[in-house]
């Protein structure tokens, strides 16, 4: 089984995660920027983030045989604070990146004035940049929150067609499908979708234009909950193709509509054997590795 989760957010994880998602068969991912766990305090620090989106943790997945790429953006949560909304003045210079495969996340966390603009400059930057966007939908008032962004992105320069909606659940699935844009779930341990309730949507809508991921990040959550679907999916009757298109076809090609999508590691600072996720010891990232006591 071979797995593309297309958002996780691996600067909350560790090297063991790595590890254990790629003997899961997981050999592509792509990194949305998402907040820091605190307030951020200035635009400086998103800059560096995205520094190390686009050099630290592409260096760091090919360790362990795993295709990296990221979407930048000023995400939802801190879309509202004015120390950070400059941002949006600098994220033309970083989305002309080969790693950047859209804009994301962006969207709504409280559904205010500030969120409206936020969403509406970054449909019109992905549009101007040739990329698709990835948005997030709202953990509260979630059906509110996805109407509103879908009239958002109705007035937009972008096609519904590059447009991926995530975090939906069975209350919004329709209205979503019923746009035009992409459908992204997201599996959890506890909150969002579970994985009998992901093969439920699967078995109900299908696997068009579906893409499952894990979000794995700073709680509680599993950076293997979409090889769980895709075991689940085979246990109830879905077919080894279903599965490939799920984990593997479907994210391809929304990210492939990027043109930058590479799932080759040939061109990553590193010496890893991508068959077995081995670490080179002499593989280095501006003169830094990965490795603790060794030589």
């Amino acid at each position: 089984m071979r797995i593309f989760d297309p958002h996780i957010h691996m600067t909350s994880r560790t090297t063991d995660d790595y590890e254990a998602m790629h003997a899961a068969g997981v050999r592509a991912l792509v990194e949305p920027s998402f907040w820091l766990g605190q307030p951020r305090t200035s635009p400086a620090s998103f800059l560096d983030y995205f520094d190390s989106l686009l050099g630290w943790e592409p260096f760091r997945a090919a360790q362990y045989g795993i295709a990296h790429h990221c979407t930048l953006a000023l995400n939802p949560k801190e879309a509202g604070d004015p120390r950070c909304t400059p941002v949006l003045d600098e994220l033309p210079r970083y989305l002309v990146k080969d790693r950047v495969v859209a804009v994301g996340e962006i969207g709504y966390d409280s559904m205010t004035p500030a969120e409206d603009h936020a969403l509406a400059a970054q449909l019109q930057l992905a549009a101007e940049h040739g990329l698709p966007a990835l948005v997030h939908t709202p953990h509260r008032d979630k059906l509110a929150g996805l109407r509103r962004t879908l009239d958002v992105v109705r007035e937009s320069a972008l096609s519904p067609e590059h447009v991926l909606v995530d975090h939906l659940n069975e209350t919004t699935l329709k209205e979503a499908d019923n746009s035009g844009c992409w459908l992204g779930f997201s599996v959890y341990p506890d909150t969002k979708m579970d994985e009998e309730r992901m093969v439920a949507i699967l078995r109900a809508h299908g696997p068009e234009r579906v893409l499952v991921n894990s979000a794995a990040d700073w709680g509680r959550s599993d950076p293997l909950k979409t090889r769980a679907v895709g075991d689940l999916m085979l246990a109830r009757g879905f077919t080894e193709d279903d599965v490939d298109r799920v984990l593997w076809r479907n994210p391809v090609a929304f990210y492939g509509l990027s043109g930058r999508l590479s799932l080759d590691l040939t061109d990553t600072d590193t010496d890893t054997d991508t068959d077995t996720g081995a670490t080179g010891t002499g593989a280095t990232h501006e003169g830094n590795s990965i490795l603790r006591g060794g030589e």
